[in-house]
This record gives structure tokens, sequence and C-alpha cells, in this order.
């Protein structure tokens, strides 16, 4: 029997997802037209003899979460529940203060993932990889290879260390022993807090996987990396939102093709991969594509064209309007002949290892380009332009904007 745990946050967490994460827990964001969690729980369902999927983090139950779990368990028939932290305690100070719930009903082995990644998840070759080791104690971290940053070293001298291309996925294969190893870290916070005789007892639970745990089972052997060739990528801003919902869109050929739209007669043109919510309502003028996903209740006009974007639930894109490299906000408006646009944060195409690299919002005290956001609940007039722009929530705009952050 196995289970997983999926590891969610908290809501100090994903300031780089702002304003998105204003209106909705950042696992809750729509990527490729469901929730971004939603793509773990669907990898989980389909492993055998899955008993359990647990979601830890310290957000406050509320009825977006309470309504997704009760949705997601119906559609994929799997158990779904939530534990909820009374604190930040790290990625292993959450499944060790929950661990008699993870270990109840005896598992073999559970998965431990981060859910601000995007991945094809190849659970069943992680698990086929351990048993190929033949090894019941060992731990598995799924891995990928990065391309590294050049350097200006001259090509002639070796390197002094090793920097090894592989990079950390953040999903893991655990047996129950791993509960030892994070205990012992446990214990040994504890002992450091009692002889400097502070106060502590909090610290004591914060632990974190990488850094406290995996350097000393690698030291030991106990640890093996699966290096998978699947698509992969973090989900830590929303410009990385856009190419996450590219590469499960593009996923849906195989896993979900029924997801995907296509032209019908009389209606609107597709190009590439696009996802439309059945409420939507779109003109048959309109283009759209590739990589778009439209919203719940979305409206969009004449002749308007959308391009590798998010439009989220109950926008309107008036007629004859454009956006591109985008995330248009729930119930947000842009008028006729308006251009919301931005600059696309992608790897580099002619690198097959290439990953998106985590972009600073501002760089020498300036907007870094990139993504346009228009948060909740935003207007934009008629002919204007918003370009590499983030619109927080509830702004009626009058003018063109570029390169700016409107509070």
């Amino acid at each position: 029997m196995l289970k997983a745990v999926i590891l969610i946050g908290g809501p100090q967490k994903g300031t780089r997802f702002r304003p998105l994460s204003f209106e909705v827990p950042k696992p809750l964001f729509p990527v490729a037209g469901v929730p971004m969690l939603q793509h773990h729980i669907e990898a989980c369902s389909k492993i055998p003899n899955m008993k359990e999927v647990l979601l830890i983090g310290f957000y406050q139950p509320n009825e977006e979460l309470n309504r997704f779990i009760s949705s997601v368990q119906q559609d994929l028939k799997v158990s779904v529940r939530y534990l909820q932290e009374y604190a930040a305690l790290g990625t292993g100070g959450g499944i060790y203060h929950f661990r008699d719930q993870i270990l109840s009903g005896s598992p073999e082995a559970f998965f431990v993932m981060n859910a601000d990644v995007c991945s094809e998840f190849p659970l069943q070759d992680m698990l086929n990889f351990q048993k190929e080791h033949g090894d019941a104690h060992s731990f598995i971290i799924l891995g990928t290879t990065h391309s590294p940053a050049l350097t200006n070293q001259p090509p002639t001298k070796k390197p002094g260390t090793f920097v090894s291309d592989v990079i950390n996925c953040g999903i893991y294969l655990f047996t129950p022993d791993i509960f030892e190893h994070i205990g012992a870290v446990f214990q040994k916070n504890q002992k450091e807090l009692i002889d400097e005789q502070s106060n502590g007892w909090l610290r004591a639970e914060v632990i974190r996987l990488e850094q406290d745990i995996f350097t000393t089972l690698a030291g030991q052997g106990k640890l093996y990396v699966h290096k998978t060739d699947h698509f992969w990528s973090q989900i830590k801003s929303a410009g990385s939102a856009i190419y996450a919902s590219r590469l499960y869109l593009n996923q849906y050929h195989k896993t979900h093709p029924e997801r995907l739209a296509t032209r019908r007669d009389g209606g609107a043109e597709i190009r590439g991969n696009v996802y439309i919510h059945p409420t939507a309502n779109i003109d048959p003028t309109a283009v759209l594509g590739p990589n778009v996903s439209i919203g719940t209740g979305v409206t969009i006009g004449a002749g308007v064209r959308v391009r590798e974007s998010i439009v989220l639930h109950g926008a309107t894109l008036q007629d004859h309007s454009c956006v591109l490299n985008s995330i248009v906000g729930w119930d947000s408006t842009v008028g006729k002949w308006s251009r919301v646009e931005g600059t696309p944060s992608d790897p580099n195409p002619n690198d097959p290892y290439a990953k998106i690299d985590s972009e600073t919002l501002f760089r020498d005290g300036k907007l870094t380009p990139s993504i346009t956001i228009l948060g909740c609940d935003v207007t934009i007039p008629s002919e204007v332009i918003i370009l590499n722009s983030i619109v927080l929530p509830h702004k009626d705009l009058n003018r063109s904007f570029k390169n700016q952050i409107i509070l």
C-alpha cells in the first residue's frame, strides 16, 4: 500500500505570485484549466495501491480548499485530506509532525511532492527504480538535467570542484525509515536548544529535507537519484505559470485529449494547444492560441486575439482587444481595441535541458520586463496599451502604462 504527501506551504509564501495569490491560495491557481494541485493528485491516482493523498500546509482551511478536496476526491476516486501545520515547519518538519497520519495503515512507501512544481510526475518509474536497486531502505529523489550557466573560466583550466548538472525536482519516494533520520535531526535540534538554554521548542521541529536530511543520507549511500527526461519546471512566479500551462497543455494530447479545444464549424479559430471551459462564451471571429487557457464564464468578443495567456474566471475581452503573454485576472475587463502584452520568460528554446529561471521582480531598481498581470476586477479602457506591467486588484485604469506596478 502506498501514500502520497503534497507540501502546499502557506499564505506568507508565494509573494512572487502576487497579486494572483491575493485571491486564491497559490496551489489552487488554475494551470492549463485545472488547479495546480490537481495535476499532482491525478498522477497519484493512476498509481495502483495508492491509498491516500495528504496535503500538508499552514493555510487556514477555507471554503475554496474544502470544495477542491471534495471535488477531486469524487472525480479521481482517491482519498484526499488536508493536515494543517501550526506554523511553517519546513519540508522535513511538516511530514515529521504528521508522521502518525502518514504511517497509519502501514504504507510500504510514500511519495513527497512540492506543490509548486509542474511535471509529468513519473511516479511509477520511481517505484520501478527503487525495486531495481533491491534496497528496501533506500530513498529516491527525482532529478533532471539543468544546463548550468556559462562561466568565464578558460576552457583549458579544470574546475576545482565538480558541479553536477542534475537538479532536485522536489519529488521524492521514501520508506517509513525516513522518520528515523528526521527524528535524529529533531533530537539534535532539541539538544542544541537546551544547551543554549533557549525557549525555542518551536524551532526544533523546523527541519528541511534538502539541507538537514539529504546531505547525511547521501554520505551514508542511502540516497539515490532517478534522473528523468520527462518535462519539469518550477512554478515560483506568475510568468512560470504560463510556461507550466504550455507544458501541461502539450501533455493533454496523451493524458486528457478531451481538455483540448478543437475548431468547430462556425466556431473561433484555434491555433495549437488551447483549453476552453465549456461555460466560456467566445465569438466565432476570435483567434486563440497557442498556449491559451480560458476559465469559467469568460466572454471573448469579435476579432479578439489571445496568445500565450491565461484568462481567469469571469473576465471579459471586448471586441478587437489583443492579449499576449499575460494573465487576465478574475472578473477583469479589457476594453475594445486595447492591447495587454508582456514579455515571455521562457527558457532557452535551443537548449533541451534549459529550465525557466526564477526572475526577480526588480533589477537595478527597475521592474524586470516580464508577463503582464491584471489582478482581480481590473478594468482596462478602450484603445490603450498595457505593457510589461502588474496591475493590483480593483483598479480602473484611464490610460496606457509600460513597465509599471499599478497600486
